[in-house]
């Protein structure tokens, strides 16, 4: 069976591809390496920049995408993609479980947590490292964390572990954060949130849990202790895009090089989401590139009629 449209992914691109895909009547499959699907949307609290549903809760909205692409007949399998190639003119996708056949390719896979890539991150993985607030937050009610970045993420780490936490310390290696104004101001208002600019963290430390965090101030030159007992990353992302290294070009950090109709250098490939090279990676932008992305597609299979 070949299909007009291999969607890989499940997040916002994906879904948002799959149901403009559907609606174009083309045979569509989503290929999904999580059986439930979603991406990282899931993992978010509260979703408050979406138009039309401020506030909702980033599980509940990736159901909702995930549920209308399914009420339009979405084919979704899941399986891990290995690689890509071109045969004849159809692209083939391998699995473990075998070889899908597509006479176009979308890839939406996404990105995935940056390592802060310094001792004991590893080691106290689980144990009091994390890299989703959302996710493990509830288990340091009352206590003393802290959040390491200086981006959107982190800033709203930030405030939502301020609601449960005791203290929370922001640590940032430069001496302004990247993040969005009014996030800014309000951790800077939040009485329990302590931001440390200029500092980078040099060893998380413990035996069986997080004890505390080695940092570094470069302004002032000092190291210290501080004693904490869990410390949430959000350092930024890399793009889940190694299946297909020697298939697409990839721009700086391993993007998929394609603008915004998410055409790629092959034809018949497009790039859709957090995966490929542009400015702004959000939700609506990921939606948005879903439905830019089948409509690429269509106009090529018009052109492959």
């Amino acid at each position: 069976m070949i299909y007009d449209v291999v969607i890989i992914g499940s997040g916002p691109a994906g879904l948002t591809a799959a149901i403009y895909a559907q609606r174009a009547r083309l045979h569509t499959l989503v290929i999904e390496k999580q059986p439930m699907g979603g991406g990282q949307i899931l993992n978010t609290y509260e979703v408050d920049n979406y138009p039309g549903l401020p506030g909702i809760g980033g599980f509940e909205m990736g159901m909702k995408f995930k549920e209308h692409a399914e009420k339009l007949g979405t084919e979704f399998r899941t399986a891990e993609v290995k690689r890509l190639h071109t045969e004849n003119g159809i692209h083939k996708i391998e699995t473990a479980d075998g070889i899908i056949e597509g006479r176009t390719v979308i890839l939406a896979t996404g990105a995935s947590h940056r390592k802060l890539g310094v001792p004991g991150e590893e080691e106290l993985g689980g144990m009091g490292v994390s890299y989703c607030a959302t996710c493990d937050g509830a288990f340091f009610k009352n206590r003393t964390v802290a959040v390491v970045g200086g981006g959107d993420v982190a800033l709203e780490d930030a405030l939502f572990l301020a609601r449960g936490c005791e203290k929370v310390y922001l640590i940032h290696r430069r001496e302004e954060f990247r993040g969005a104004k009014l996030l800014q101001q309000r951790v800077k208002d939040a009485s329990n949130i302590e931001i440390l600019y200029d500092t980078v963290v040099e060893e998380i430390c413990g035996t069986e849990m997080v004890e505390s965090v080695s940092i570094y101030n470069k302004r002032e030159e000092k190291r210290r202790n501080l004693p904490v007992n869990g410390v949430f990353l959000a350092v930024g992302i890399s793009p889940n895009s190694d299946y297909a290294r020697d298939f697409v070009q990839m721009g700086e950090g391993g993007y998929i090089a394609a603008g915004e109709d998410c055409v790629t250098n092959v034809p018949g490939v497009f790039a859709a989401g957090d995966i490929r090279t542009k400015k702004l990676r959000q939700v609506i932008t990921a939606a948005a590139d879903g439905a830019n992305a089948v409509a690429s597609a269509e106009e090529y299979l018009y052109r492959s009629v």
